[in-house]
């Protein structure tokens, strides 16, 4: 166990308590704040085979291949996906939905095509009770959607055959890197600086941190991103590109002998971009990638990205944050999401596979619209006044 600031007592065993009538009562278990008991790994761990490797050997640069949203063929009334629904709801009016009572595994193509909708709509949706939701299935339903990308310095199951999943791994023994990055720089999109970066994303949890053992995941909107931007703001973004980076995932792989798969790349993608299925215009920026803004001088570019790194984090409006249970899977768009893990959990473990295929190259259209501009108006509300100069009043 990770050493702890306070010594924590150990839950102990409470004995029965016989009543008036000699029969014995159960006591409650004990509850000591802050400590949830760590589960031992057995023996007999039912997804050793995908624990993670790095296996050591060379893939060829990626090259762009052709892509179609199968978002664009959803009903937009989701009528196929949502026939057998037991319970839908959102999380908030910006992002996240969470779905009861539909099977992943048995889902036809206008399912699919419902679900792909969907997520390009409220970024990421939630299934939880997936039980017979194998990888062999994420695996079928990350194909359905575009060919899947395979990462280039990260761990893949130790089972053969699996290159194109990637495993998320920890437990008592691993490193703690808390104090090595700052919590902003954790938000990411994945892999953003590959030429076509992914479209929807299926990550199941295989085990994780018991209820109150941390381990949650937050996502932020960049649809709702661009929308907290002022009118000049977003103009000037327009204009704009920036270059996403690999070389520090790979640095940091060399530097721990683990294997780089495919040398790393930097690329350039407009600053804002248009989604193909809802025409809405996001942010496309993230604390992890984005290294610099093109065109304009380094102070310049500094300032703005750390402007619009702290819309992502710190504007609570976009956020949405998940707990975890066992069979749970959750998936989201990652052209218009950026999310982080959330740690502190060790000595829990925390296993998950994660699968991805490829979008499209981003491009900005400059005719299209906001979420917010589409959604205001179809409800007749008024815009948000973004002047801050105005008289405040606040009284919390």
């Amino acid at each position: 166990m990770a050493p702890l600031v306070v010594d924590i007592p150990t839950p102990q065993k409470v004995n029965d308590v016989a009543n008036r009538k000699g029969t014995c009562l159960k006591k409650a278990p004990r509850f000591t704040p802050g400590y949830t008991v760590v589960e031992g790994e057995t023996t007999d761990y039912k997804y050793e085979h995908l624990k993670p490797c790095f296996p050591d050997v060379s893939w060829p640069p990626l090259e762009q291949v052709p892509y179609s949203d199968k978002g664009l063929l959803g009903d937009p009334g989701y009528k196929d996906l949502l026939a057998e629904a037991a319970d839908v709801f959102d999380y908030t009016p910006k992002i996240g939905t969470e779905i009861h009572g539909v099977n992943l595994k048995t889902l036809t193509n206008a399912q699919k095509n419902d679900l792909a909708r969907l997520v390009a709509y409220r970024g990421v949706v939630f299934f939880r009770d997936q039980k017979e939701f194998e990888v062999e299935d994420q695996l079928e339903l990350g194909r359905y959607w575009g060919p899947l990308h395979k990462h280039a310095t990260t761990s893949v199951p130790q089972r053969e055959g699996l290159d194109e999943v990637h495993v998320i791994y920890y437990d008592g023994n691993s490193l703690d890197q808390r104090a090595l990055f700052t919590p902003a720089h954790l938000w990411h999109s994945d892999v953003t600086y590959e030429i076509q970066p992914p479209s929807y994303t299926l990550l199941k949890i295989l085990h994780g941190p018991p209820r109150g053992g941390g381990g949650d995941t937050l996502w932020s909107s960049q649809y709702a991103a661009y929308d907290v931007l002022s009118a000049p703001m977003q103009k000037y973004l327009e204009g704009l590109t920036a270059l996403h980076s690999a070389e520090e995932q790979a640095i940091g792989s060399r530097a721990a002998g683990r294997p780089v798969r495919r040398e790393p790349v930097i690329t350039e993608h407009p600053l804002v971009r248009t989604h193909p299925v809802t025409g809405w215009k996001s942010l496309f920026v993230n604390p992890g990638f984005v290294k610099q803004i093109v065109g304009v001088p380094k102070m310049e570019s500094d300032a703005i990205l750390k402007y619009l790194n702290d819309v992502v984090v710190a504007t609570q409006e976009l956020h949405v944050r998940f707990r975890w249970e066992e069979h749970t899977v959750v998936i989201w768009d990652n052209r218009i999401c950026n999310h982080t893990a959330t740690y502190g959990f060790s000595p829990h473990m925390r296993h998950a596979i994660r699968v991805t295929p490829h979008g499209e190259r981003p491009v900005l259209d400059p005719n299209s619209r906001s979420q917010e501009e589409v959604l205001d108006a179809k409800a007749g509300r008024v815009p948000v006044n973004k002047n801050g100069a105005r008289q405040s009043n606040y009284n919390d």
